[in-house]
C-alpha cells in the first residue's frame, strides 16, 4: 500500500459500462465487487506508467447513477444466458452461468504526483492546464479498458454535468477542502456511493448473541442480508383496536439505509507459492497464494450525506503475516461520531438544485 499523501482527486465521470460482471463473489450478487475496481485503478496505473504520466493512483470511490441487472422477470430471476458455439466434434457446450449487468458510474480516484529526485511538481496551484491534459489521456486510456469485465461505451451529455473525466487539486486546509468537496458531490447526483458498514455487522452479531450465545460472524452477516418478519409492538404497547397483528423487520426500520451483503477481498488458503511452482496459473512470472472471499455489509448512500472525500474512498490493505488482502473504506455513520461532531445533514442553501428525502 503506498504511503503518498493524495494531492488531487481525478473523476471518470458517467461511464457506461456494457455486461459488467453482476456475480461479485461466490455468495452474493447484483453489483460488481469492490475489487473489481481496484482492480481497476492498478491495471489503469500500470497503463499512465507506460504513457508516462507522472501519477500514482490511492485509492478509488464507486457512485452508481443506474444499474440494470440482465435477468428475466419474475418472482424467480435468472440470469439471461448465452449459447455458446457447439463443440469440435458437435456436441452441444456446457452451459456456464455468468451474471451480467448494464452500469452508469462515476470512478474518483484519489491521487498522487510520482516525481523523480529534483523535479518540480505539477499538482499545484497553476498547474490546470497541465492536470487537463492528463485527465483528458487517462479518459482515452481507460476508453480502452474493461471495467468489472464490462465493455465501455461512450458517455452520453447530462445537463448540467461533466461527462469528460477531469482533476482538481485537493485544498491542504481542513475547510477549504471540506468546501471543495461539497461542489464535487453535486456532480455525482443523482446516484448512490458504495461505503463500508463494518459497524453493522459487528452489531447484528451483538444482537444475535443476547439469543444464542453461539452465534457466528456467519450467522450474523446472513441474518443482516435477508429480511427477518416478526410480530411487531404496538408503538403505544397496547393491542392494536382492530386486531391486527403488524409485521416487519425490526432491525430495518424506516429511514435504517440501503444495507447490502458485500464482499471486501480475500483470506489467504495456503502458504505463498513461488512464480511458476503450480501449473495452469495465469502468470507464471507471479507468486501464487489461494484464497477465498472475505464478506462484510456495505451501504448505499446520497453522495450528498457524505462530508469528506476520505468517507468516499476504498484503500486497499495488505496483512501478509494473517494472509488478508482486503479493501478499506473510512465512512463513519452520524451515530458513531460523538453528538454528531464533523457530521452535518450533507447539505447548504447553495444545494437547492436537490431535495432531501
Amino acid at each position: 500500500m503506498s504511503k503518498l499523501q493524495p494531492q488531487a482527486i481525478l473523476v471518470l465521470p458517467h461511464l457506461r459500462v456494457q455486461n459488467a460482471n453482476a456475480i461479485s463473489s461466490p455468495l452474493t450478487h447484483g453489483f460488481p465487487s469492490i475489487t473489481a475496481f481496484t482492480g481497476l485503478m492498478w491495471a489503469l496505473q500500470r497503463k499512465l506508467a507506460q504513457a508516462q504520466i507522472p501519477l500514482q493512483l490511492l485509492s478509488v470511490g464507486v457512485v452508481c447513477h443506474h444499474h440494470q441487472e440482465q435477468v428475466t422477470q419474475g418472482y424467480v430471476r435468472t440470469f439471461n444466458l448465452t449459447r455458446n458455439p457447439v463443440d469440435k466434434d458437435g456436441s452441444t457446450a456446457a452451459i456456464v452461468e455468468e451474471g451480467r449487468m448494464h452500469l452508469q458510474v462515476s470512478l474518483i480516484f484519489a491521487v498522487a504526483e510520482k516525481l523523480p529526485s529534483g523535479a518540480a511538481s505539477v499538482v499545484v496551484q497553476g498547474g490546470e492546464d497541465r492536470m487537463a491534459d492528463w485527465a483528458a489521456q487517462v479518459g482515452e486510456i481507460a476508453a480502452q479498458m474493461r471495467v468489472a469485465g464490462g465493455s465501455l461505451l461512450p458517455s452520453r451529455p447530462v445537463p448540467g454535468k461533466k461527462v469528460r473525466p477531469w482533476m482538481a487539486l485537493l485544498p491542504e486546509d481542513p475547510d477549504q477542502r471540506v468546501q471543495a468537496f461539497r461542489q464535487w458531490r453535486r456532480q455525482w447526483l443523482p446516484g448512490f456511493a458504495l461505503v463500508g458498514r463494518d459497524d453493522l455487522l459487528a452489531d447484528r452479531l451483538a444482537h444475535l448473541r443476547k439469543k444464542d450465545g453461539q452465534a457466528s460472524l456467519l450467522d450474523a452477516w446472513l441474518h443482516a442480508s435477508r429480511f427477518n418478519h416478526e410480530a411487531l409492538p404496538d408503538p403505544d404497547g397496547k393491542p392494536a383496536l382492530d386486531g391486527k397483528v403488524r409485521w416487519g423487520d425490526p432491525l430495518r426500520a424506516k429511514g435504517s439505509g440501503w444495507t447490502v451483503p458485500i464482499p471486501v477481498g480475500y483470506a489467504a488458503l495456503s502458504v505463498s507459492h513461488d512464480a511458476g511452482t503450480v501449473a495452469n496459473a495465469r502468470d507464471m512470472a507471479t507468486p501464487l497464494r489461494f484464497v477465498e472471499s472475505i464478506y462484510s455489509l456495505g451501504e448505499w448512500i446520497s453522495p450528498h450525506r457524505l462530508n469528506d472525500l476520505q468517507q468516499l474512498l476504498w484503500r486497499a490493505e495488505v496483512d501478509e503475516t494473517k494472509g488478508l488482502y482486503r479493501c478499506r473504506n473510512d465512512y463513519q455513520p452520524k451515530s458513531a461520531l460523538a453528538d454528531g461532531e464533523g457530521q452535518d445533514d450533507g447539505w447548504d442553501e447553495e444545494d437547492d438544485d436537490y431535495v432531501d428525502d
